[in-house]
């Protein structure tokens, strides 16, 4: 019997950024290496005990065992709607402006599959969440990277997008806090995205699951601060970072009713919503205190200044965030992003990844998720210093 040849849109696709870099861990740890993981940003603090009671309490009625809604309870979407109002100042109407979804994955990648036609063009930046040029190639379209460099602060320069490009496009991803550099977005930016989006009537779809892990006094806006937004753009927003609820999978997305709307029939086709207790720990993470936010905020913000000053002691020029747990470095002279990782992982049993992993413009950096204790950031830091590497 012959084998089975995946269809060409998975030929098409890399491996997946994240398994690869767990099976090389993997073979790490079957050698008997103490491996410290700074690869994927997953966090390592506790969901906090009055959401897990909430689920504790949901899970044992009998009510919710059955299939939820595809666009999830309106309590639900309610709670992240007063979220949002009291948060950001943006009013949503739950029953139209909010979409319950498993996790923003799922909907990050179904959004193509709503509004791109083959041939179609996406504005992608690089580099970039893997996910967003997927779910492109998934619905057979075309995508246009938008290079995000240090020489502009990380932020893509729409105004070189060749105009025949932008008459083509469909979606403009954003992401900020930004995956992988860490970079934040000043208004400024935020307003002129906007511009562009109802200049060239596309989708601005913005991916913002970090804006509640910031530093130093900062609080990262909502596109839909911006006026006229919501004629065009979507946010897309995770309790997973907020709440060190990863693996929960439960996640929506605000905006525009009309985008949201497309987006529900493809999740009406795809899947069958959000286990209906796990709803319930999301109210109750959004609707109550949120001080543990501000504790994880204070671990995190521990974790980065250790590591940043450990990094500049080695003479790496890397930047400090402002927000995201994530450290944007420049790879030392004669390295390549790969290199450097199998490096790091072979000879001092630390993964972090590689930035070309994220895009062709990531070359020559490397994503150091502060996602460990800080006595494992001391440890692992001690570890590439003995290896002799600097900076440069």
């Amino acid at each position: 019997m012959s084998g089975y040849t995946q269809s060409q849109r998975l030929q098409g696709l890399p491996p997946y950024l994240f398994a690869e870099l767990d099976r090389m861990k993997q073979e790490q740890v079957k050698k008997g290496v103490d491996v410290i993981s700074f690869g994927i940003g997953d966090p390592d603090l506790p969901t906090p005990p009055h959401i897990i009671q909430a689920l504790a309490a949901a899970a044992a009625d009998p009510k919710n065992h059955q299939y939820p809604s595809y666009e999830g309870m309106l309590t639900f979407r309610k709670a992240a709607a007063d979220w949002y109002r009291t948060r950001f100042g943006v009013s949503l109407d739950p029953a139209t402006e909010v979409l319950t979804l498993i996790g923003s994955k799922e909907g990050i990648g179904h959004l193509p599959l709503a509004f791109v036609n083959p041939g179609d063009v996406v504005l992608v930046p690089d580099p970039a969440y893997p996910v967003y040029q997927a779910g492109t190639l998934f619905a057979g379209g075309e995508t246009y990277c938008m290079p995000l460099t240090p020489a502009r602060g990380f932020l893509p320069d729409l105004g070189a997008i060749p105009a025949a490009v932008a008459k083509r496009a469909k979606i403009l991803w954003l992401n900020y806090p930004n995956n992988p550099t860490g970079a934040v977005a000043p208004r400024e930016f935020l307003a002129e995205a906007v511009a562009f989006a109802r200049r060239h009537r596309l989708i601005l779809a913005h991916d913002a699951p970090y804006s509640e892990i910031a530093f130093d006094g900062y609080r990262p806006e909502s596109i839909l601060n911006i006026d006229g937004a919501k004629e065009v753009a979507i946010e897309y927003h995770s309790v997973s970072k907020t709440y060190n609820m990863t693996g929960w999978r439960i996640g929506f997305a605000v905006g525009n009713a009309q985008i949201l709307a497309g987006l529900g029939r493809i999740k009406q086709n795809m899947d069958s919503g959000v286990f209906q207790a796990v709803q319930y720990a999301g109210i109750a993470a959004l609707s109550g205190s949120q001080q543990c936010v501000a504790d994880n905020c204070r671990i995190w913000q521990e974790r980065r200044d250790v590591l940043i000053a450990a990094l500049r002691e080695m003479g790496f020029s890397v930047a400090t965030p402002k927000a995201s747990f994530y450290a944007w470095v420049p790879v030392p002279a004669g390295f390549t992003s790969s290199s450097f990782c199998a490096d790091l992982l072979a000879k001092a049993g630390v993964v972090v990844t590689p930035g070309n992993g994220f895009g062709a413009a990531g070359e020559g950096f490397a994503r150091i998720a502060f996602t460990v204790n800080v006595d494992r950031i001391r440890e692992a830091m001690d570890r590439i210093r003995k290896l002799g590497i600097r900076g440069g």
